[in-house]
């Protein structure tokens, strides 16, 4: 347990027996059709090799999750090595109790423990509630990056941000 909102809320290292919860709710925000421009939720293994190894986090009420957030390498080459793009999801049950909120604090912190100095998101244009999350902890607009990529046949806009550590490479 690293955080804790109330008593009933904690933050914890996102384990392989909570993925269950985690595809779901992954599933549920594709169904919003602004989460993401994915159509199909990963098994395990290949959720497990896309994300890296630290900084997976997942939002716990009484042993449901709430929420998850993760970060994956932006490049392998090693002079991209302190940059990595955040990934969170809240399940909709949880909305606007600021789970979404408190895992990406943890996740920023844990970042910079591991010796991350930019994080980036990529968010769907209309998603304004992410957008505005991540204004909310630190993180500034960098630009639109226009048709970047289809989602049922239909060209998406994404919002592309960053946050700049202010304890990593500085």
């Amino acid at each position: 347990m690293q955080a804790e909102t109330t008593a009933q809320t904690i933050v914890a290292n996102l384990l392989p027996e909570h993925y269950p919860q985690v595809k779901e709710i992954y599933e549920l925000g594709m169904a919003t059709g602004n989460a993401t421009l994915e159509t199909k939720a990963p098994e395990w293994a290949d959720w497990d090799a896309k994300f890296m190894k630290n900084c997976r986090l997942v939002a716990l009420q009484n042993d449901r999750v709430a929420g998850w957030a993760t970060l994956s390498a932006v490049s392998g080459r090693c002079v991209y090595a302190g940059v990595a793009e955040d990934t969170v999801y809240v399940h909709p049950d949880f909305k606007r109790q600021g789970i979404g909120k408190l895992l990406l604090q943890e996740l920023v912190r844990q970042s910079e423990q591991a010796g991350i100095w930019t994080l980036q998101a990529g968010i769907i244009n209309e998603n304004k509630a992410s957008i505005h999350l991540h204004e909310q902890c630190g993180f500034r607009i960098v630009g639109v990056r226009e048709k970047l990529g289809q989602l049922h046949g239909q060209w998406r806009d994404i919002c592309l941000m960053e946050r700049r550590s202010n304890i990593v490479g500085v």
